[in-house]
């Protein structure tokens, strides 16, 4: 079996393609790749609606199974919906991770969750009240606007952390691939010092999986999110950042070159 990651498509940020040729080709791309399994790691578009759709029209036009995980631009607000509205949206579609692990045979399993930053990925110059306020040298990281937990950004970490253990224990007979949307490992983080990352480096990852890499028999972690691609391996886990990113920070013009560049493909015997 084989299966292919990819996040951050991105579909209605200004680019040079539409949203049906981003469809087109990532069907293209599955194909070409002879995937069985396609996940998307979240952030497909800023509007739950549409993120869903596209979900729905893959399966569509590759007719093999698709699943995926909200980023957190998924989770934007649209339509009048709080975000615990759009949460419980995706939580009650099949195709989504969370709260359903995929089995893929007696000896693997697939476990899902968007996660949440926790700002631990920061310098440590600076003080949990001040990233509380999202907002540095002029610039605000949109989630401050766009979502409301209605809890702190470290509880909504920390909560997300147990639902995928929760998840996790449901198949911890099993060796693992899990996906997350935030960053799991500080390796992924944009390197520092840096002048703008130092701060925002705080919405990048999360540590609160950490000890769930202890636990479980997690093989694979794939994730998105930060908009670089790489690979790493610690202690027996696999680590992949499969971003595609925003049109302009492509290192081509070529949407398939691109894309194949940051699907990430698991052979499972």
């Amino acid at each position: 079996m084989r299966i292919g990651t990819i996040s951050d498509l991105h579909i209605d940020r200004p680019s040079d393609y539409t949203e049906t040729e981003y469809a087109e080709t990532l069907a293209s791309l599955a194909e070409d790749q002879h995937l069985d399994v396609l996940l998307i790691a979240g952030d497909i578009s800023n509007d739950y609606r549409k993120s869903y759709q596209f979900v729905q029209e893959m399966k569509r036009r590759i007719n093999k199974e698709v699943l995926f995980i909200p980023g957190n631009h998924d989770y934007w607000n649209v339509d009048e919906k709080t975000t615990h509205e759009i949460h419980e949206f995706f939580m009650q579609q099949p195709e989504c991770l969370m709260g359903h692990p995929y089995i893929i045979n007696d000896e693997w399993a697939i476990v899902g969750n968007s996660g949440w930053y926790d700002y631990t990925f920061a310098s440590s110059e600076y003080t949990t009240e001040r990233l509380e306020r999202r907002r540095f040298k002029g610039a605000t990281w949109q989630d401050k606007v766009h979502v409301d937990w209605g809890m702190s950004d470290i509880e909504v970490s920390h909560k997300a952390a147990l639902m995928a253990e929760n998840d996790l224990q449901k198949v911890e007979d099993k060796k693992i691939i899990l996906v997350t949307h935030v960053v799991t490992d500080p390796s992924f983080r944009v390197p520092m010092p840096h002048r703008i990352f130092n701060y925002f480096n705080a919405f990048i990852g999360t540590s609160d999986f950490q000890p769930l890499f202890q636990k479980y028999n997690i093989r694979y972690s794939l994730m998105g999110h930060v908009h670089f691609r790489g690979e790493t391996e610690k202690d027996g886990i696999e680590f992949a950042c499969v971003s595609l990113g925003y049109f302009r920070e492509w290192r081509t013009k070529n949407i398939y070159r691109e894309m194949s560049h940051a699907l990430n493909v698991i052979e499972i015997s």
